[in-house]
């Protein structure tokens, strides 16, 4: 089998599981280990962050929760957050609500039956330190790396669609 210019052969990719690069799309193996990498790396950036901002010992869900919690500056339902993180086990979602309501961080109350969240002045406080910081540090970081905001939107573009198709693949499986 020849190989064209663009194509790298599979020992020159950078993977975690050679045998994956063997079959009909290589790349999407490298982009696979780049993906694990780049998960744990936002993971632990996220927990660093928040550390640097003053709240230690969230979890990532904890940070990405509080997050969305603010977004817009409306209050949140649990069904709401699930939907938008793709988190499919509420519980998981609800006890990071109750550690963020135990910090100060979040409270809860009532919007006629439904339980609703949003952030408090410590939580808002600490979210401004976290984007101080992620300004500084990471912001800045992206810019010297050539990556412009268009390049940067276009990648997340792809990295939402592809998510799509392992979404549409993993239902697939759990039929086989």
């Amino acid at each position: 089998m020849e190989k064209s210019k663009d194509q790298k052969a599979p020992r020159d990719l950078i993977v975690s599981s050679a045998h994956l690069a063997l079959g009909n799309s290589p790349a999407l193996s490298e982009l696979e280990y780049g993906s694990v990498l780049f998960s744990h790396a936002f993971n632990r950036w996220m927990v660093r962050c928040m550390a640097a901002a003053g709240v230690p010992s969230l979890s990532p869900v904890e940070i990405l929760i509080i997050h969305s919690v603010r977004h817009r500056d409306r209050p949140k339902t649990l069904s709401d957050l699930c939907l938008v993180l793709d988190i499919e086990d509420t519980h998981v979602a609800n006890y990071a609500v109750k550690k963020l309501d135990a910090a100060g961080l979040v409270k809860t109350g009532k919007s006629g039956k439904e339980k609703v969240i949003q952030v408090t002045d410590k939580g808002l406080e600490a979210l401004t330190r976290y984007s101080e910081i992620r300004e500084r540090l990471l912001v800045e970081a992206t810019k010297v790396s050539g990556l412009s905001q268009e390049d940067l939107s276009g990648i997340a573009s792809h990295l939402r669609a592809l998510s799509g198709y392992y979404e549409q693949a993993a239902r697939s499986a759990a039929t086989l």
